[in-house]
């Protein structure tokens, strides 16, 4: 397999397959709660258009799913590879970061380059023929957490297709907890002491 600006092949920490089933719970509990207000289906690509951050517990976890992948599909993930190395190279001239990582800055300013930066870039593991995600099972915690209200710094957001018509009352009561213990961040932090770079990257750089 091929990856990204030189990186060495790298395995998921032992724990992340508890992590996928803790936040894979919490979603099912929030769409239970959420009913006819939460309109994610296959096929809708509200949340694939735009460039987002993922970490690089993220990277590997993707980097694994299109190992696997080539073996029982060689085309279809060389179609991924072929659409992240487009898309990096449409992004490379205002990327604010590392090019040759494709670690992200850091920063106030790095925030607000960022923030200016790539929303019109389709993801390149999203098959643009059929409107699915190529690697659906090994995607990001981004991908599996949106569209429910999840509560974030600027307080709880959803989806813009989603709860139309409930009061904020009915939003709250809905809200997805992923990760009540924090696991992520104990295996992201093994992720980075011992595998590979650190820092927040896109997609298109994991997975080119």
């Amino acid at each position: 397999m091929r990856y990204a600006s030189g990186m060495s092949p790298r395995r998921l920490p032992a724990g992340d397959a508890e992590l996928i089933q803790i936040v894979s719970a919490a979603l099912a509990d929030a769409a239970r709660r959420s009913g006819e207000w939460l309109v994610c289906r296959p096929g809708c690509t509200q949340c694939c258009v735009g460039v987002f951050a993922i970490h690089q517990l993220d990277a590997v976890r993707l980097q694994d799913g299109l190992a696997e992948l080539e073996r029982k599909d060689a085309q279809r993930a060389s179609r991924i590879h072929a659409r992240a190395r487009d898309s990096a190279r449409r992004l490379a001239a205002s990327f604010p970061g590392d090019l040759k990582t494709g670690v992200l800055d850091e920063g106030p300013e790095a925030e607000k380059r960022f923030a200016e930066f790539g929303n019109d870039e389709m993801c390149p593991v999203l098959d643009p023929e059929t409107g699915l995600c190529d690697l659906y099972e090994a995607r990001p915690m981004t991908c599996r957490t949106f569209g429910p209200p999840l509560r974030a710094e600027g307080g709880l957001g959803v989806c813009e297709l989603c709860f139309h018509g409930a009061t904020d009352q009915e939003i709250a009561a809905c809200e997805m907890v992923a990760d009540a213990d924090d696991l992520e961040a104990e295996l992201l932090r093994k992720v980075e002491k011992t595998r590979g770079p650190k820092g927040r990257t896109l997609v298109a750089f994991a997975v080119k």
